[in-house]
């Protein structure tokens, strides 16, 4: 690999772009923490939507999805696919109703729902929790994917001829150094132009990140003799073309061992019926919340919220999957021997770009690792600002004090990622760790907007109640003996119902929140349903949401048009273009069926 002149000038430009978005928007983020964390509440559509999508394409996305696609083909993507469902319920259901809050972050919400000692304990134990510790160990995977990137690009990186530097008892490698610097640099353009300017560059390093994807697909495809020849390279392995898992009879493991992707009952089960609902995850979290709920508060109006998150589902689930998968397919082709599957995506780079579009994907790589690490730290800072400094620590203070403290929070956090990428080896063993340690959680974070008896207990014990089972379940000695990469569908179903379990035993044992809290979160929200009927009674003069009937028609139809969209692009991609044309005609259909219900329920009534 030779990284031309053109290549640099490419990758500095793109740097100096990103920066200079900052420093445009700086003055208007430092008026107050409204302005730093939403924007002022005034993003389009378009950038919010966009802006969830580049948070959520990361620099180990692409490495992950190659190394589904190896082991398992492209239905192994279903493995994260089935969170559409839960995406879309977001868009008709909590998008209109998050905007509506007028709340600066998702643990706000316990204040303008909950009250009392419970309901501050869970605001300041979501804030360390989640915004943290879950948060830092997202930082931390997502250095880890740039490492390796790094270390396949740049084999023999050094700083001043020293390859590793040994600080404290921690061993950084040079790779591991520029990491941090990047890290550095996106704290500085963060901390200083707050989420509008973090959403602007997301947007510009989206595109960026996206026309590299395509290139590289496209030399990818074009270097194994276009289509046709990617399969002919692979008609021995026609399983990897198969866009739906098979079946088996028994088992919990979701591989078996000619690599073709066959999920169990059980398997199949708990990821289309119980994963998308049950458990929090950064980007899927059940009902919204974390930095999709950022975007949402912080769009003009509820018609925007609604528009942005529909854009980030289409986008993120059935247009962004292809050209990965179409490089991992190549992959499989040109390095069948590689160990590291993940890495072999990086080879690609490597060994097929032209000048100029080295430098491209180069950036592209950039973009995506940094428009993540830059959503992820203004999200975790707004937490720790707002959920726990500002009502717990320092309370009264100045917005410009809080803005200030908010600048050096982003560098804290980004230093705390940094250490734990130190210490951590797999990306997946965390990735499985975050779901099974939040099941049961998903279906509270549901229901607190729809049924008036859930209590700040419900959600205290939701949180808590999986460290209870989960050591039992995986301890060898002690335990049931289970581990997270094998018995994954059974430990999850078990923490779920032993979570459900324990969290409606504790909300009938303990009392609701007042009726005057419920009374002014009603009049706020007025989400109405039957779960409100009790509160609704009280409230004549307020009224609740209806169509129910529809939107959950409207969820139905919105899980269609985006997985038909997938698979047409699919089709049309590997030329059965009847097929393709199907997908495309009932996608359409189900598009123009949300319309006409959406206009049922007063579609105008969401441009508030």
């Amino acid at each position: 690999m030779n990284v031309s002149l053109l290549d640099w000038i490419i990758i500095i430009v793109y740097f100096i772009f990103s920066f200079g978005i900052s420093i445009y928007f700086s003055k208007k983020a430092g008026k107050d923490t409204s302005s730093f964390f939403l924007s002022g509440r005034n993003l389009p559509w378009w950038i919010a939507g966009t802006s969830m999508v580049a948070t959520t394409f990361a620099a180990d996305t692409p490495l992950a999805v190659t190394e589904l696609v190896s082991k398992n083909g492209i239905a192994g993507n279903w493995l994260w696919w089935n969170m559409v469902f839960g995406g879309i319920l977001t868009v008709f259901f909590f998008a209109r109703l998050w905007r509506r809050a007028n709340i600066l972050t998702d643990a706000e919400f316990v204040d303008i729902r909950y009250e009392g000692k419970p309901a501050n304990f869970l605001r300041g134990f979501r804030a360390i929790y989640i915004g943290i510790l879950m948060n830092a160990i997202v930082i931390a995977w997502v250095n880890l994917a740039m490492v390796k990137i790094l270390q396949v690009m740049f084999p023999n990186l050094s700083i001043f001829g020293v390859h590793e530097i040994h600080i404290l008892g921690l061993s950084l490698s040079a790779h591991l150094l520029y990491v941090g610097l990047m890290m550095f640099f996106v704290a500085i353009y963060s901390s200083m132009s707050g989420l509008m300017g973090v959403s602007v560059t997301d947007s510009f390093q989206f595109v960026m990140a996206m026309s590299g994807s395509i290139a590289l697909a496209y030399y990818a495809v074009k270097h194994v003799g276009g289509i046709d020849g990617l399969k002919e390279s692979l008609s021995g392995q026609k399983w990897i073309f198969d866009f739906i898992p098979s079946v088996k009879d028994s088992g919990d493991v979701a591989a078996s061992g000619n690599g073709v992707l066959k999920l169990s009952i059980t398997a199949l089960f708990t990821y289309l019926g119980v994963q998308w609902w049950a458990s929090w995850y950064p980007g899927a979290e059940p009902g919204g919340g974390g930095y999709i709920a950022q975007r949402m508060m912080s769009a003009k109006d509820e018609k925007h919220s609604l528009f942005a998150t529909l854009w980030f589902n289409i986008a993120h689930y059935a247009l962004r999957p292809w050209p990965w998968i179409l490089a991992a397919m190549v992959a499989l082709v040109i390095y069948p021997e590689a160990q590291d599957k993940g890495a072999s995506y990086v080879m690609l780079i490597r060994d097929l770009m032209p000048s100029g579009l080295l430098g491209l994907m180069l950036a592209a790589f950039f973009a995506a690792y940094m428009s993540t690490i830059a959503s992820q730290t203004v999200w975790g800072t707004s937490y720790i600002i707002n959920d726990l400094y500002k009502p717990f620590i320092k309370p009264g203070a100045s917005e410009k004090y809080y803005v200030k403290i908010s600048r050096i929070t982003t560098f804290i956090l980004m230093f705390i990622g940094l250490l734990i990428t130190t210490q951590l080896t797999e990306i997946s063993a965390a990735w499985q760790f975050i779901l099974v340690a939040s099941g049961g959680i998903g279906l509270v974070l549901i229901l607190r907007w729809f049924w008036w008896r859930i209590n700040a207990w419900s959600e205290i014990t939701a949180m808590i109640a999986p460290y209870f089972l989960l050591p039992f379940l995986i301890s060898k000695e002690y335990g049931a003996g289970l581990s997270l990469s094998d018995d994954y569908p059974i430990i999850l179903i078990s923490i779920v119902a032993w979570s459900t379990f324990w969290w409606i035993i504790v909300t009938f044992s303990t009392k609701p929140t007042s009726e005057k809290k419920l009374k002014n979160f009603y009049t706020k929200v007025h989400p109405g349903g039957y779960g409100w009927t009790k509160i609704a009674k009280m409230l004549p003069e307020i009224q609740g949401d209806k169509g129910y009937g529809l939107l959950f028609f409207n969820w139905f139809l919105g899980s269609i048009m985006v997985i038909f969209t997938l698979f047409g692009i699919g089709k049309f991609i590997f030329k059965n273009y009847a097929l393709s044309f199907i997908f495309f005609g009932v996608a359409a259909i189900a598009a123009l069926l949300i319309i006409r219900n959406m206009k049922k329920i007063g579609w105008e009534s969401l441009n508030k």
